[in-house]
């Protein structure tokens, strides 16, 4: 039995998406707003990176529409702006619960380009 998929969006911008998912740590910063909203400087403590990497990809996210930010004062805060982005996380979550070691052992999938 086959199942017919629609594609509500072209299959190009479906893989940009996926791309901004596949960085680990764009992944990681929308894993920690999944919790909720965060300054910056939270989540920066929260991935141990530096501000600037951090508020990098924060920028490419929110350019992207998938957080959104708010100014405090001087403090910018983050939250997942459509709850269909902790929809795609929480897919991955359990789909790798039953993929996840072959993920790992695939060849052809690397988290490190010069490998």
């Amino acid at each position: 039995m086959s199942a017919t998929i629609q594609h509500a969006a072209p299959i190009a911008t479906a893989a940009k998406l996926f791309c901004g998912f596949g960085d680990p740590t764009r992944l990681a910063i929308i894993t920690t707003l999944a919790d909720g909203e965060q300054r910056v400087s939270d989540i920066v403590t929260a991935l141990n990176g530096s501000q600037g990497n951090i508020s990098g990809h924060l920028k490419c996210l929110r350019e992207c529409g998938l957080v959104t930010d708010r100014r405090v004062g001087r403090e910018v805060h983050y939250r997942i702006a459509h709850d269909e982005v902790i929809d795609v996380v929480r897919s991955a979550e359990r789909l790798l619960a039953v993929t996840g070691e072959h993920i790992d052992l695939c060849p052809n999938y690397t988290t490190n380009p010069n490998a």
